[in-house]
């Protein structure tokens, strides 16, 4: 798991969502990569520059190290995230090949150089410190884009988004599912009416996670398609039934 910001920071402390994913036999790592808050300036500025480096390779890392020691099936390693955090799966997804077997973004940012035109007031400079200032920088920025690497997306991708946010516009997962529906990959987009950066309503919620338990479930082959009620993966290797 990918937290947010990107210089935020997952604390070790009880989460009723982590317990949702260990109460069904997945184990769970979430990764302070370098840049998190917490450890120091030190370990923040890691990231300076560095935002789409650094980030992925810890979390490849820990997925791996996590697999060496027995802790979790190296077959079936799956990176997910939020906003940023979804940012860094997608982008897993494009540089570490053969590492992950699925990728799950909520919200995630697949186009850095439409993020830096376009985000809130409020982050509109963000960018220029985790990467290089805009559009000065503008070549990093695509290079480290997910969208500008579709040819290499190497696994099935859940894409959760809502329609009114406005800090990743709904058009960056709309063009990531359509890059992988264009590759045959399983892929499935759903949408949240009304939702922004974030989902605040709890059926939103609940149906968020239940669409990503039913995913990993029929890419992971873990649970029975009549379990939950379900999403439409397109190119799914496996039936409904099967």
């Amino acid at each position: 798991m990918c937290h947010g910001g990107p210089t935020g920071f997952s604390a070790p402390s009880f989460k009723a969502s982590t317990q949702y994913w260990t109460s069904r036999g997945l184990a769970v790592l979430e990764v302070n990569y370098g840049g998190s808050a917490g450890y120091g300036r030190a370990y923040r500025e890691r990231l300076k520059g560095a935002w789409g480096l650094v980030d992925v390779r810890d979390c490849a890392g820990g997925a791996l190290a996590a697999a060496d020691q027995g802790l979790a099936d190296p077959a079936r390693l799956v990176i997910m995230g939020g906003s940023a955090g979804g940012y860094t799966a997608l982008r897993a997804l494009t540089t570490t090949h053969a590492t992950f077997a699925a990728a799950i973004s909520l919200y995630g940012v697949g186009d850095l150089e439409a993020l830096a035109r376009d985000t809130h007031k409020f982050e509109s400079r963000y960018l220029d410190g985790l990467i290089g200032p805009y559009p000065a920088a503008r070549d990093l920025y695509v290079e480290r884009s997910p969208i500008s690497h579709v040819d290499r997306l190497s696994a099935p991708i859940l894409l959760l988004q809502g329609t009114e946010d406005k800090v990743v516009p709904p058009a960056q997962s709309a063009a990531m599912a359509a890059a992988a529906r264009a590759k045959g990959l399983p892929v499935a987009l759903v949408m949240f009416d009304g939702e922004g950066h974030g989902f605040r309503r709890a059926e939103s919620i609940q149906a968020s996670y239940e669409a990503q338990l039913y995913f990993l479930g029929r890419i992971l082959r873990f649970v029975p398609a009549d379990v939950l009620p379900g999403i439409r993966i397109e190119n799914e290797p496996i039936q409904p039934g099967q």
